[in-house]
This record gives structure tokens, sequence and C-alpha cells, in this order.
């Protein structure tokens, strides 16, 4: 099996070509003919890959073609999970074996080890997207590739998203994946000026000129990550920060995001679609707020964030280069804070998936079943604590 490897400095094939109109709209990486904006200057993304990558690669390859030459294909069912052990991740592990999917978790090196994948069920494979020479061994045997994975908040932007995604989808495009499903953030393609956002856009035609057969999946927000944000710190009298922003945010459970992958995984009418799966309702933060205020029973400490103290702040930190990241991750978080819906109708896709809309949690659902089980379960301490109390 042949491909043109593709230099992730470029974002296009080798030999160079003439860009097409479409690649001359991308404002940085994803453009070869103009010079790269001061973002694309900025960020810097380093040298291609390494030989070592690339004669890993082609011999895990001819590994799998001697596989399929002695009769032995690939089952549609042999799936790998990249980025597993996230809060996306673990919930598509959880439904693919659920499902009967054979399931491989691609997993870093770390001290505490994934044991509840393997718990579940799931085979673990060490490698790390930041090493692209650890990531042929694990393509070996896998019909699909669902990839979960972002950058850890103490990175580079860059190094996973970026330069990892291109390491990942080209050796994909060489071992002959059949399917990759990606992950990417709903209108990442309007905010070009945030680099996360513009990289998933840039990774998103990045996987689609690939050859791949491919779902790209636009999100909005997850229900889990409004428990440590909000519900844990009013319950524990902490401070609760917002902002005083009217964005809007349509969160979707992340175990229903997890069933809407597989329903479309095996439609082959949702090959090289772009879907956006969003919740039923947007919500700003204060009305998330007040919400875990009613189910608490109690009032929350709010701190209020201007939005103008972020921009500020995100204006501050690119004065130093060791700041840079930082100021990347506020960039992302001042879109979030700005006047934005993060939402789209989601009845088309509902009808091209055959699901009930009746069918998706909602917050108010999500919410109130963590609350009740929580209070129980702190009411049934309190009670134990009672009873073995021991009075002089």
């Amino acid at each position: 099996m042949k491909m043109a490897l593709l230099n992730p400095n470029l974002n296009l094939r080798l030999p160079l070509t003439a860009p097409s109109q479409s690649q001359q709209q991308l404002s940085w990486r994803c453009n070869v003919a103009v010079a790269p904006t001061n973002l694309g200057t900025r960020l810097g993304f380093g040298s291609p890959l390494s030989t070592c990558f690339r004669v890993r690669c082609n011999a895990a390859a001819q590994a799998v073609n001697v596989a399929v030459g002695s009769g032995t294909p690939v089952r549609s069912t042999n799936i790998l999970v990249v980025g597993a052990t996230g809060t996306l991740g673990r919930q598509i592990v959880r439904r693919a074996l659920d499902e009967g999917y054979d399931v491989r978790c691609l997993v870093r090196p770390r001290p505490a080890p994934a044991d509840f994948l393997r718990d579940w069920g799931a085979t673990v494979v060490n490698a790390d997207l930041s090493k692209p020479e650890t990531i042929p061994a694990t393509l070996v045997g896998v019909h699909t590739v669902i990839d979960c994975a972002t950058g850890r908040p103490e990175e580079p932007i860059k190094t996973v998203d970026w330069e990892g995604k291109v390491a990942l989808i080209q050796c994909a495009k060489a071992m002959g994946i059949q399917k990759y499903v990606f992950y990417s953030i709903h209108n990442c393609d309007k905010h070009p000026e945030v680099p996360l956002m513009e990289i998933k856009y840039c990774t998103e035609k990045f996987l689609r000129d690939s050859g791949i057969n491919h779902i790209t999946i636009r999100l909005c927000g997850f229900m889990q990550g409004l428990i440590g944000q909000y519900a844990v710190p009013i319950l524990e009298e902490k401070s609760v920060w917002g902002t005083d922003a009217p964005t809007r945010i349509a969160y979707m459970d992340t175990q229903d995001i997890a069933r809407l992958t597989f329903i479309a995984l095996r439609n082959e009418k949702m090959n090289g679609k772009l879907l956006t799966f969003a919740g039923p309702r947007a919500w700003t933060t204060q009305e998330v707020i007040t919400l875990c205020e009613r189910l608490a029973g109690q009032d929350a400490n709010v701190t209020t964030v201007p939005v103008s103290i972020l921009r500020f702040t995100r204006q501050l930190t690119r004065f130093f280069e060791w700041t840079n990241d930082v100021a990347d991750r506020l960039a992302f978080s001042e879109v979030l804070t700005s006047d934005t819906v993060f939402s789209v109708p989601m009845g088309e896709t509902y009808n091209l998936l055959g699901v009930d809309s009746k069918d998706i949690v909602t917050l108010e659902k999500y919410l109130q079943d963590y609350f009740t089980n929580i209070l129980k379960k702190l009411k049934d301490l309190k009670a134990q604590s009672k009873q073995t109390d021991i009075y002089f």
C-alpha cells in the first residue's frame, strides 16, 4: 500500500502542487501558496514527521497487507478509541462494548494505568500522539478509529491537537483504516482567531483531503463538565465562577453522544458527512447556576468575571513567550463568553439517524438525577455518622 505522506508543516500532499480555492481560504497551516499569518508563525509547527515514523508506519502497513492476503480480513467490529480515558472517550468505550464491538484503547503511558478500561473488557495499548513513532503498532488489525483525544491543559495546543492528529491520520491512511470518526467543535470554521478552533477546522479539512472514509462530528458542550464547574462547588459552598456574557450552550449528555455516534457509524450514508450534535436547549451560565441552586436547595456563591477582564488578560499573556499557550486557551474562553449561541436545530439529524428527540436527555433531567443521587448519599452518610457517634 502506497500513499503520499503528508507534511504537517504544509498540510498538503507532497510533492507540492498549486493550492485549491478552498485551501487558500484557510488562515494558517492549511495554506501553502501564501505566507502564514502571524498566528501560524507564532504557533510554529516544527519539522515534518521523522523517517523513523515513516519506516514503522510502512512496516506495520505491510503486516496488515499480509494478514489480509492470507484470508483474515479485519472485522468491522474492531475499533480503536483514542482518548479513551476522557469524559467522552470512556462513554464511547462503554457503548462500544455494550454493542458487541472489540474495543482497543490507545492510552498514554502513565504511573496509574487505566485499569477500569480493562475491567470493562477493553484492550489497552500504550502510545502517545506526541510521539508519532508509537502510533503504527496500535492500528494493526483495526477497522475503525474513533478519535476523542485532546491535549492536556499543561500542553501546547498544537502538540496533540494538530501534530498528533496529523500523524494519526497519516498512519491511518497508510495502514488502510476503513473509517475514521473525528470530534470537532461547533462553529470552529467561524473563529480563525482562536487557535484551538482553527486547529479543529484545519484537522477537519486534513481528514477530508486524506481520502479516508470518515465522519466528522461537531459538539457544543458536555453536561458532565457542569458537575465539577457548578454542581460540586455549590454543594461544597465554594465559589462558582461565571461571566456577565449572554452566551448560550446546548449541552449534551456524553452517553447520548456515544449512542448517536454508533448509529451514524453503522449507517453507510453517513460516510463523509459533517454532523453537529447539540442538546435539546441552549443555556446561559446564569440559567445553569439557577437550576443547580434550585436542585441543591441552596444558594450559590457566584463570582462574576467580566468579559473585559478576560480580554485584557489574553492580551497581556501574549507579551511573553512562556504564556502563549495560556493566551491561546483564553482566546477560546473569550469565545465561550461572547454573545454567541452554541446550538443547532437537531430535527434533520434525528431524521437522518432515525432517533426520537424524546430519547435525548435534557439538562434538567441530567442534573436532577445527579443531585437526587448525591443528596441521598450525603443523607445516608450523615445518618451513619450519627449511628456511630460515641458519647462520654
